[in-house]
């Protein structure tokens, strides 16, 4: 087929222990699905029904296993945090699909960083207006090797923490997400038709905070490995 222009790369991530990497979709994130988080951005961690807000496939910057990739320190803030998350990768797609049935619909699992530009975010969610120059700029999805489900199953618990220059940030464990992940692809199902290739980025614990340039981060998820992401 012949383009206009010449189209752009597929995004992937590594895979552990492959050669063949895992080609990106689409990237979901789920807002405020740990209570204590909920509770330091100000908001009352009932369990309501979970949203959703995006990333471009070509935010995502893979991090290889045992290496430090660097990333820029995004324009037009002040406030650029980390937040660690429980990554999701769909090998099956679906719409409406049961929570009995949503774990049938895991490739695989990995540790990511949902960056974001917290002062632009507030200031648009205070206006009503969406959060795409929030959290949805170049480089703002670190993500490590996907572990695939047929070879370690699903976590459902786990330590998940972050560090900046080595002083602990963020530190909880993945049960204390309010919603799990089996409801996560449920209800996300019923919004949109999940495709193979698309990502879920499940929420992040309380701790987020600012990362300055210069500085590093290093964090994982037991059992999926750790990442280390620096910031120029």
């Amino acid at each position: 087929m012949d383009y206009v222009i010449p189209p752009s790369p597929v995004v992937s991530l590594p895979v552990a222990g492959q050669d063949a990497r895992f080609p990106v979709r689409r990237v979901y994130c789920v807002g405020r699905n740990y209570a204590a988080h909920a509770r330091e951005m100000g908001f009352d961690p009932d369990r309501e029904p979970p949203f959703f807000f995006c990333k471009p496939a070509d935010a995502v910057v893979p991090v290889p296993a045992g290496e430090t990739v660097t990333v820029g320190f995004p324009p037009g803030t002040t406030s650029y945090q980390h937040e660690i998350e429980l990554v999701v990768a769909i090998g099956r797609g679906g719409r409406d699909i049961a929570i009995e049935s949503a774990l049938d619909h895991v490739w695989g699992y990995a540790t990511g960083l949902d960056m974001t530009r917290r002062d632009l975010q507030l200031a648009l969610r205070d206006k009503g207006r969406p959060w795409e120059l929030g959290k949805a700029f170049d480089q703002s999805a670190p993500i490590g090797p996907l572990q695939p489900a047929a070879r370690i199953g699903h976590p459902a618990a786990g330590a998940i923490w972050v560090q900046v220059d080595g002083a602990d940030r963020q530190r909880s464990d993945i049960t204390h997400l309010i919603w799990s992940v089996p409801e996560v692809i449920a209800h996300l199902s019923t919004w949109f038709e999940l495709q193979p290739g698309d990502l879920i980025m499940t929420g992040t614990p309380e701790g987020v905070g600012k990362v300055e340039r210069g500085q590093t981060m290093r964090g994982g998820i037991d059992g999926l490995g750790e990442i280390t992401v620096s910031v120029r």
